[in-house]
C-alpha cells in the first residue's frame, strides 16, 4: 500500500501542478512515511517544493499535549525555520494572517474513523477558509483504520461544534480525502480540492479491516490512541468522555475499557445481556467483554481501583469486523446502568471543548437522544434501533457519490 503522502513524494509528475507555489502543511505524529519519516521533513527534503508554513491540529504538528483543551503554542520551526501555526491555541479555525503565508495547503492527516475526533472539524475550517481566500487544499489521503462500517446517529441541526462537524454518523466509513470532498459538496465550498488517493488500500481485507496490520507501524494519531484496537472501539468509547466512568486514561488501555469504583462489573455484563436477549444480541457481537479492575494514575477516578469491563477487539479468533457495533455496545452499557442503578450520576457536567451551555455527552452524540433514551425507564433497544438504523441508512447513500475505493 502507498498513502497520499508516499505516492507524491515518489511520484514528479503529482507533485509538477505544485511547482512555483508557497506550499503549507498540516500534519501530526502520525503523518509519516514508511520508512517513518515525518511529512514535513520528507517534503522539506524535495528540491522542486517550497514549504513556507505549517500547521498543527490538536496535540500539535509534532505531538506536544497530552489532554484535551492543552492548546499548542505557535512556533518556529527549529530545524526548516518555518513559522508553525497551531489549530489548537488561540484559535480553531486559521487567520487571514496564516492564510496568507501560502498558496496550497497539504492535508496530512491519520483520521479513527470517527465524527468525533477532532481532525475531522479542523479539515472543515481549513476548507471554509481556503474557500474565502482563493487557496488550494491537497488532502494526502490515509487509511480509515476502522474501515468503512456506517454506526450511530447523525448529528442534528444546530448541534455542530469542535467534536462535531457536520450531520455525520459517529462511524462513518470515510478516508480524509473523501471527507473533504464530502464537506466541499454538503457546504457549497468554492475551491480548488486534490485528493491524493492511495494505491492497493483494502478497506475489508482481513485482519486490519482498514489498517494494513503487519505492514505499517502504528503512530498514535493523538496520544491516547495507541492501537488499532483502540480505533475499533473508540466510535463507542468515546462517549465515555460525557460520563463520569473511567475511559481508562490513566492506564495503559485507554478507551479500550471503562469503569468506576462503584460498580458492579459482573453484574453490569449479566445486566446488558438480559437487554440485548430481547431482540438486540447483534449489539453484543464480534467482540469479546471481559469483566476487570484497573486504577488510573491520571485522570477521572485516579488512584482508585475501579471495577469494568474491557472490550476485546485485539483477537481474531472473536473479532468480527463486519458483527462489531462499538457505539451500539456502549449505548447498553449506559442503559444497563442505568437499570440496576437507576439515579447513578452518570452524566458529567463540565466545560467540553469549549462549550459550556451544553452537557457533553449531547455534544458527542450530536443531539440528546441518546441520553434521552438511556435515561428513559420505558426506552428498550428496539426504540434506538429504529432510529440509528434510519441514520445509517440515510448515511449510506448519502456517501456513496463521495467514495474513491
Amino acid at each position: 500500500m502507498q498513502n497520499g503522502l508516499e505516492r507524491l513524494l515518489s511520484d514528479p509528475s503529482l507533485r509538477r501542478p505544485l511547482a512555483g507555489r508557497r506550499l503549507a502543511l498540516l500534519a501530526h505524529p502520525a503523518s509519516v512515511t514508511r520508512d517513518l519519516t515525518h511529512a514535513l521533513d520528507a517534503l522539506a527534503a524535495l528540491p522542486d517544493l517550497q514549504l513556507t508554513a505549517a500547521f498543527g491540529p490538536q496535540h500539535g504538528l509534532r505531538g506536544d499535549k497530552q489532554d484535551n483543551m492543552v492548546e499548542s503554542p505557535d512556533y518556529v520551526d527549529p530545524r526548516h525555520g518555518i513559522p508553525v501555526f497551531s489549530l489548537y491555541g488561540e484559535v480553531r479555525r486559521p487567520t487571514p494572517a496564516m492564510m496568507a503565508s501560502f498558496d496550497v495547503l497539504l492535508v496530512d492527516l491519520q483520521d479513527l474513523g470517527c465524527r468525533i475526533y477532532t481532525f475531522v472539524t479542523t479539515l472543515r475550517y481549513v476548507l471554509e477558509a481556503a474557500a474565502r481566500h482563493g487557496k488550494a487544499v491537497w488532502v494526502l489521503d490515509r487509511p480509515n483504520p476502522v474501515g468503512r462500517p456506517v454506526e450511530g446517529l447523525l448529528l442534528r441541526d444546530g448541534w455542530e461544534s469542535f467534536v462535531g462537524a457536520g450531520a455525520l454518523p459517529m462511524r462513518h466509513g470515510l478516508t480524509l480525502g473523501e471527507l473533504a470532498r464530502w464537506f466541499v459538496a454538503e457546504l457549497g465550498l468554492d475551491l480548488e480540492l486534490h485528493v491524493v488517493t492511495m494505491n492497493g488500500w483494502q478497506a475489508d481485507a482481513a485482519p486490519g479491516f482498514g489498517w494494513p496490520l503487519g505492514e505499517r507501524s502504528w503512530i498514535n494519531p493523538s496520544p491516547n490512541a495507541p492501537s488499532l484496537f483502540m480505533a475499533r472501539a473508540y466510535p463507542g468509547t468515546v462517549m465515555l468522555e460525557g460520563t463520569t466512568l473511567s475511559e481508562g486514561r490513566g492506564t495503559t488501555r485507554p478507551l479500550e475499557l471503562f469503569g468506576a469504583p462503584d460498580i458492579d462489573a459482573t453484574a453490569l455484563l449479566v445486566q446488558m445481556r438480559r437487554l440485548a436477549a430481547d431482540g438486540a444480541e447483534h449489539w453484543l457481537a464480534g467482540a469479546v467483554l471481559r469483566p476487570c479492575c484497573f486504577e488510573p494514575t491520571f485522570h477521572k477516578h485516579a488512584g482508585q481501583l475501579c471495577q469494568g469491563v474491557q472490550i476485546h477487539v485485539d483477537d481474531p479468533a472473536f473479532y468480527v469486523h463486519a458483527a462489531f457495533r462499538p457505539w451500539r455496545l456502549q449505548a447498553l452499557a449506559f442503559k444497563a446502568l442505568r437499570r440496576l442503578t437507576p439515579d447513578y450520576p452518570l452524566w458529567r457536567d463540565f466545560a467540553y471543548e469549549y462549550e459550556h451551555d451544553r452537557l457533553a455527552i449531547d455534544l458527542i452524540n450530536g443531539s440528546p437522544l441518546l441520553r434521552e433514551w438511556v435515561d428513559s425507564p420505558t426506552a428498550t433497544p428496539a426504540d434506538l434501533e429504529v432510529l440509528a438504523l434510519a441514520d445509517e441508512q440515510s448515511w449510506e447513500a448519502r456517501r456513496r457519490p463521495f467514495l474513491l475505493y
